[in-house]
């Protein structure tokens, strides 16, 4: 499913939807961090930034203007690019499996690559 907003700029349901099964990876490995090492700060930092990919891109979609929309996908790239951070602190700090950090980093990578994406086509079109 497809929406269409300001002359051309797509929402697709791919982004989306990766964004929340990542959401809910970042849940699973915060609870897991919680449960076996009782580290909650910087767990906690995490799952604040993994989660608010999602919600910027769900917000985006119902984004009042062009510049309102490209606002809160920036900002979505700026939580995807601070989770990274977070990643590899847990995995260096042996928090999380070097496995576990490799797999969310790789999903990570993918979803800055559609933000990217998105915020470039939503500044092209209709300049």
């Amino acid at each position: 499913m497809k929406r269409e907003k300001w002359g051309g700029i797509v929402m697709e349901s791919v982004l989306r939807d990766r964004c929340f099964s990542y959401a809910l990876r970042v849940i699973g490995v915060y609870k897991q961090i919680v449960v076996e090492f009782k580290e909650f700060v910087l767990s906690r930092q995490f799952l604040k930034a993994g989660t608010a990919i999602g919600a910027l891109v769900f917000e985006a979609e119902f984004a009042q203007s062009k510049p309102d929309f490209v606002s809160k996908m920036s900002i979505a790239l700026k939580e995807a690019n601070e989770c990274r951070y977070w990643i590899s602190l847990l995995r260096d700090s042996d928090y999380i499996k070097i496995n576990t950090a490799k797999e969310l980093l790789s999903e990570n990578e993918e979803i800055i690559k559609m933000l990217v994406a998105s915020i470039k086509t939503a500044k092209r079109i209709n300049k």
